[in-house]
């Protein structure tokens, strides 16, 4: 904008001192001996042939340059089927701030891993679930799980809603957490009811190649209540495939126990 003022002001301004200085040289001769009338004639005409000139050159650059804004890239058609961030572009030129600021850092994934109970006997089992599935163009998603031992003495399973709090594309976020959940161990506890608790996550790479998450909560149950505390690190293999690590600790007024699993997650 700044150079388009300069090209369409700067040939005013010469017409302008232009025109000044023939006023000038007139009146002064004026005071002497008044100049022929074929002289002023030609003067003024010269001074009107500039500012035309200058008029037609404006006129010329503002028409190249619209020319130019317009003109479509001459790009492959080939190689803007195969990028989305071009066809982005090319429909409407995107708020890139925004975008930053509000495109999730983490993405949904469906998870599959062993899992190994340290406090039950050293027994193995098996977990499956899928995490921060989004409702829509939301900051809520549903996580859910499904957890066993081999031996059949120990299961917890669960579903939960995430209101993250803060920007999704930032490296920090916040979300309560507000569910359901089963939880029994042999004969030490059973607990089911409403999970309520709170999710921090730390994501290192806005790519999705780490995260760190940490879960807090207690399921309240009829008779007694259950704290839940999990720790998630998880790693990126490829754009889809990440290996997770999640270490998880459970206690109740009188009983505890541990878990440890490792998963296989597939990013959506």
């Amino acid at each position: 904008m700044a150079m388009k003022l300069q090209r369409v002001l700067c040939p005013k301004i010469t017409q302008l001192l232009v025109v000044t200085t023939g006023l000038f040289v007139f009146a002064s001769a004026g005071y002497a001996n008044a100049p022929p009338t074929s002289v002023v004639d030609s003067a003024i005409e010269s001074v009107e042939d500039a500012a035309n000139e200058a008029d037609e050159e404006t006129v010329e650059q503002e028409t190249v340059e619209q020319e130019t804004v317009e003109q479509p890239l001459n790009l492959n058609p080939e190689l803007i089927e195969q990028s989305p961030v071009l066809q982005r572009w090319l429909d409407e030129i995107p708020n890139v701030a925004d975008d930053i600021r509000n495109d999730p850092s983490f993405k949904t994934r469906v998870q599959a891993g062993y899992t190994f109970f340290p406090s039950s006997d050293s027994t193995g089992g098996f977990i499956l679930g899928v995490e921060d599935w989004f409702i829509g163009d939301t900051p809520l998603t549903v996580s859910a799980d499904y957890q066993e031992n081999f031996r059949g003495d120990r299961t917890a399973y669960g579903a939960d809603l995430h209101y993250y709090l803060m920007p999704l594309g930032g490296y920090f976020n916040v979300a309560p957490t507000v569910g359901y959940r089963f939880a029994e161990a042999a004969d030490d506890y059973s607990v089911n009811g409403a999970n309520l608790g709170v999710r921090l996550r730390v994501v290192p790479s806005r790519t999705a190649a780490a995260d760190i998450t940490l879960d807090q909560s207690w399921i309240v149950g009829d008779s007694e209540s259950l704290s839940i505390t999990q720790l998630n690190v998880g790693y990126a293999l490829s754009q889809d495939l990440r290996l997770s690590t999640d270490f998880e600790w459970q206690s109740t007024a009188d009983e505890g126990d541990s878990r440890v699993g490792i998963n296989l997650e597939w990013a959506l």
